[in-house]
């Protein structure tokens, strides 16, 4: 059965993740985190993709991104994954692949879920036990996002700057943002729409989405279509 292509339409921001192979491990020390964002700082800039957010984790990564163009966001990965495989396998005598089979992605609704996607990347390290607090994780978009940290990687989406009109008042806004509670529906929501590849959003989004690109964004509907009544 041929796959379903992506849902890919230019300007709409997507979430990436992509996972290392029989998930294992991607990244084996701290200049191999630097190295991989570098490298995806320069296939985002050649390919016309902006980061919004990110986390590297030890096996997988996430990414919030916005494509300019249709494939964009495509092509940067492939771009991206190459030139980091062959740097791991130059680097540590090794070969084969290192990630596992095509990378995931789902559109996201800019109308209060972008920010719930920042969120649930950035709170990955928290999630996993790693740190106790996103701000105490080095390789991920928080300090940025949260404090002001200058990275050259991140281009803050429209909804990030509507935060507030100077910046500090946008990165305390984000860190109330972030610390707040979350309903166990938030990311159980994120994580299926994800690994279905459907879009995370409300259902008229969704509906103008499948209008635009005609075809489902969704799960489809369980049971049969009712039938119309004799009389009309």
């Amino acid at each position: 059965m041929a796959r379903q292509p992506r849902l890919d339409p230019p300007g709409m921001p997507q979430h990436v993740v992509q996972r290392g192979n029989d998930r294992q491990p991607c990244f084996f020390n701290e200049s191999d985190y630097a190295r991989y964002l570098a490298e995806l700082n320069e296939a985002c800039r050649k390919e016309g993709c902006t980061v919004h957010a990110y986390v590297l984790m030890t096996n997988h990564v996430h990414l919030l991104v916005t494509p300019m163009q249709s494939g964009c966001v495509g092509r940067m990965m492939q771009s991206l994954g190459r030139r980091y495989v062959r740097y791991v396998n130059d680097h540590y005598r090794r070969t084969g692949t290192l990630w596992e089979g095509r990378f995931k992605s789902s559109l996201v609704d800019t109308e209060g879920y972008l920010l719930q996607c920042h969120r649930y990347i950035e709170l990955n390290p928290v999630r996993a036990g790693m740190v106790g607090d996103p701000g105490h994780y080095a390789w991920s978009s928080h300090a940025h996002n949260a404090f002001g940290r200058h990275n050259p990687l991140l281009d803050p989406h429209p909804v990030y700057l509507a935060l507030g009109p100077t910046h500090v008042d946008r990165c305390v806004a984000y860190r109330d943002w972030v610390m707040q509670p979350i309903e166990a529906s938030e990311t159980k929501t994120i994580r299926l729409t994800l690994q279905s590849q459907h879009a995370l959003g409300s259902e008229r989004f969704r509906q103008a989405i499948e209008k635009q690109l005609a075809r489902r964004t969704g799960p489809a509907k369980i049971g049969r279509p009712r039938k119309e009544l004799a009389n009309g």
